[in-house]
């Protein structure tokens, strides 16, 4: 239901590709750019927009829009999707709240342990040295 009223406030816009491609570069418009202005969603809560603002603030211009493109592909059409598709995954990774760390306490057996083999290994290197008399 979101994706549905996102993908209506994504603006497009086809813009001459550069790279491989002969004269076709030069006369069809086949790099897709995609817009997204994240201060004028309707689609997003206020907590979901102040998540992504701090998840994605080096991707976000100065007016807060979020500015993807896509020149993949020869065909406008299959440059739309990939960009769309991009978009999409974006935001859903965005929006994934990590879970919150549990501090685990560190068992009195295996501190035991390793105060063992230490005192072993001390024992072990005592041993070597020479005696004195």
């Amino acid at each position: 239901m979101i994706t549905n009223q996102l993908l209506t406030e994504l603006q497009y816009k086809a813009v001459r590709s550069s790279g491989a491609g002969g004269q076709n570069v030069n006369k069809v418009s086949s790099k897709v750019v995609l817009t997204f202005n994240l201060n004028a969603s309707l689609a997003l809560s206020k907590e979901e927009k102040e998540w992504l603002f701090q998840k994605l603030h080096n991707k976000l211009s100065a007016e807060s829009l979020l500015i993807l493109t896509c020149d993949e592909d020869r065909s406008q059409l299959k440059n739309k999707t990939i960009v769309t598709k991009r978009f999409l995954e974006l935001i859903i990774q965005s929006l994934i709240v990590p879970k919150k760390r549990k501090p685990t306490k560190i068992p009195r057996s295996i501190i035991e342990k390793r105060i063992k083999a230490k005192r072993n290994l001390s024992e072990i290197k005592q041993n070597r040295r020479k005696p004195q008399f």
